[in-house]
C-alpha cells in the first residue's frame, strides 16, 4: 500500500523505520509537527520523525494544524491507501480522516479501552498496573475510541520508568503496526469495536502533576517518580529552589525504621533517606536547577542539609 505516516517524537521512529524498510508498503509522505525551538540556543529543530524522513528522501508535511486547507489539498493529491499514526500530536478532523482509502490507523501505547488519552504509559505506571501493551485501531472522531485491529502485551517491571517502558513498547508496537497494515492490505484483518467495559483515561501529564507529595505513602511516591521519568521529571523544593529527583527506593538495603516527618531528610554514609507517610524512601539522583543530575549522596556534599531540614 501507499501510506502517509504521521508521527512526531522519538517513540514513533521505530514504526516509521519499519515501514521504510518494508517491501509491502511505500511511504510516500510523512506528516509531523512543525520544526520547534530546542536547546539552550532555541534553534529550530526537525522532529525525530521528520529527521528520519529527510534522511530517507521522503516528502515531509508540517501543517500547523491538520485542518489546514493546503495540507488537506496535498493529502488528497497524494491519495494514500492508508495513513498510520504514532504520537503525531495534532487532532485529525473528519475532513482529514476521510481521505485515505483505508483510513488512519493509530498505534496507541496501552491495551484499549484502558488508558485512552495522551499519557497512557505514565498512567499505567502510576496506577501500579502489572500489564500494559500497544494497540492498533482505526481513528475516528472520539478520543481513542475506534475499532481495534490488534494488540501486543508487555509486563511492567517494578523498576520501570516511563522512558524505559515506552522504548520497549515503541519497538514491539512497530511490528504490530506493520502486521496490521499487512492485514488491511490483503483483507485478512477486520477491526473489532472496543469493549464498553474497562475504559480509563490518561490525560497529558503536567509539570504540576510531577511534584512529589511527601505526605503520600512510599509506594505512591515510587510510582509517581517512575511515571514521570524522564519527562517532565519528578520534582520537589529544597530551600525554596526546585530540584528534580530520579527514581527512589524502599529496598536494597531497606530503610531502617525512623521517625522522619514527610519530606524530612536524613543523610547516611551511603544513602539519603526522605520521610513519607510510611517508611522512608532512599533517593536515587538529585538535579538542582542548572546542574546535571548526580547521586543523592554527592548532592548532599554540596547542599549540606542540616538535621531536620526537609523537601517541600
Amino acid at each position: 500500500m501507499r501510506v502517509v505516516f504521521a508521527g512526531t517524537p522519538e517513540p514513533a521512529v521505530p514504526s516509521l523505520r519499519r515501514l521504510l524498510e518494508s517491501d509491502e508498503h511505500e511511504v510516500v509522505a510523512v506528516v509531523t509537527r512543525p520544526d520547534a525551538p530546542a536547546g539552550r540556543r532555541r534553534r529550530l529543530q526537525r522532529s525525530p520523525v521528520g529527521a528520519l524522513a529527510d534522511e530517507a528522501g521522503v516528502e515531509v508535511l508540517t501543517p500547523p494544524k491538520a485542518s489546514d486547507p493546503d495540507f488537506l489539498d496535498r493529502l488528497r493529491a497524494i491519495a494514500p491507501d492508508c495513513a498510520p499514526v504514532v504520537a503525531y500530536g495534532n487532532i485529525l478532523r473528519p475532513a482529514a480522516l476521510e481521505i485515505p482509502l483505508h483510513g488512519w490507523v493509530n498505534l496507541h501505547f496501552s491495551l484499549l479501552p484502558a488508558w485512552r488519552g495522551a499519557a497512557p504509559v505514565q498512567a499505567a505506571i502510576r496506577a501500579g498496573d502489572e500489564l500494559t501493551g500497544a494497540t492498533t485501531f482505526r481513528l475516528e472522531e472520539g478520543m481513542d475510541t475506534g475499532p481495534v485491529f490488534g494488540a501486543v502485551t508487555e509486563k511492567i517491571a517494578d523498576d520501570d520508568t516511563a522512558g524505559a517502558l515506552l522504548e520497549r513498547l515503541a519497538a514491539s508496537g512497530a511490528g504490530l503496526l506493520a502486521a496490521t497494515l499487512d492485514g488491511i492490505a490483503d483483507g485478512s484483518l477486520v477491526a473489532v469495536p472496543q469493549s464498553a467495559e474497562g475504559v480509563s483515561v490518561a490525560p497529558k501529564v503536567t509539570v504540576d502533576d510531577a511534584r512529589v507529595r511527601w505526605s503520600d505513602p512510599p509506594l505512591a511516591i515510587d510510582r509517581l517518580v517512575r511515571s514521570v521519568t524522564p519527562a517532565p521529571g519528578a520534582w520537589t523544593e529544597f530551600r525554596g529552589q526546585r530540584v528534580k529527583i530520579g527514581p527512589v527506593s524502599t529496598e536494597s538495603p531497606p530503610p531502617t525504621p525512623t521517625d522522619l516527618a514527610p519530606g524530612e531528610l536524613r543523610v547516611e554514609k551511603r544513602r539519603v533517606l526522605v520521610g513519607t507517610a510510611g517508611v522512608p524512601v532512599a533517593l536515587g539522583t538529585v538535579q538542582p536547577a542548572g546542574k546535571p543530575a548526580m547521586p543523592a549522596v554527592d548532592w548532599t556534599r554540596g547542599a549540606q542539609p542540616a538535621a531536620g531540614e526537609s523537601f517541600a
